[in-house]
Formats: structure tokens, sequence, C-alpha cells
């Protein structure tokens, strides 16, 4: 590698320390890297503008390559996706998590509305989204009664088993 090439490669890592992406690989020709770093900290996931940024640090030219050939995976403590929208007894809310690994979808399909939104009253057994995996969509339902007060994660971001998805008010 030349001096230049490793310096990217500084930068890189870097990029990626600092969105806390514990697993990144790219592809370009016969030049491939992986990298995968230990247990992230908690931080918000890498924005697009932050993944466009990337694509700059990755690009000889220093403008955006298409975006095949990167795949980055924030950690799995990503940030609340939405605020709550009144102030949140933290003590007094169950937290829905998921059961599987995959994608989260807010709805059963792209411009349908959303299965639930921050302030809904929910039931027992009530759809709450879809997570995706392995081409399936599995629908996660709700495992109590009462009112979404946040959604931890968003919409299209990939999930890990256990992450948590929502926080409910459970009804008294």
């Amino acid at each position: 590698m030349t001096p230049d090439e490793i310096k990217e490669l500084k930068e890189l890592i870097e990029f990626l320390k600092e969105y806390d992406i514990g697993d990144f690989e790219f592809e370009r020709g016969d030049f491939k890297i992986r990298l995968k770093f230990g247990q992230p900290a908690q931080a918000p996931p890498a924005s697009a503008l932050d993944i466009a940024r990337l694509g700059q640090l990755l690009s000889p030219t220093g403008h955006t390559p298409p975006a095949q050939g990167i795949h980055a995976v924030a950690s799995a403590g990503s940030a609340a996706a939405e605020a709550p929208s009144a102030p949140v007894e933290e003590e007094k809310l169950h937290i829905v998590k998921s059961p599987i690994v995959g994608t989260f979808y807010e709805s059963s399909s792209p411009g349908a509305p959303a299965f639930v939104k921050i302030g809904d009253p929910v039931e027992n057994g009530q759809v709450l989204c879809i997570v995706e995996a392995m081409k399936l969509m599995n629908e996660i339902e709700s495992d109590a009664a009462g009112e979404i007060v946040k959604r931890l994660v968003t919409n299209g971001q990939p999930i890990e088993y256990g992450q948590e998805l929502f926080a409910i008010r459970a009804k008294q």
C-alpha cells in the first residue's frame, strides 16, 4: 500500500470508530476490506450524510461512489429514533424487544401507514411492526396493553435479537 492509501485507511477507521460502526465491508475491483470492531459504545446511528462522507473517503476521486459495495452496520445500541411526546417516567414503561434478527419496518409496505405511532393506544397481541428475516416478514405483536411512548429504532434499520423496539406505558 502507498502512504496515501494508508492515510485513507486510517481516516476510514477513525470514521468507523467515531460513528460506532461495528462491522464494515468494502469491495472495489480486486481490493477488499472487512473491518470488525469489538462491542461499540452507544452513539447515534450514522446518518445518510455521514454515509455520503464515508463514500467520499472511499472514492479515489473524492466523489461519492455508487452505494453498491459499501455495507455498514450500525451498533445495536443506537439512540432513540423518535422523541417521546411527553415526559416519560422510565420505571413504568414496558419494553417490547425483537424476538429475531432482521430489518425493522414500521409498515406492511412502502408508503403504507405505520402500524403504530407515538401516542397510539395498543392492545395485547396488536401488531406493532414487521421484522424481515431471510425474505420472511415476521409480525411483531405487543405483549402488553397501553400507550406507545417511544419507538427506539428507525424504519429500515438492521436489528438484533433482544434489541429494544418500543416503550409502552402500560395500562393501570
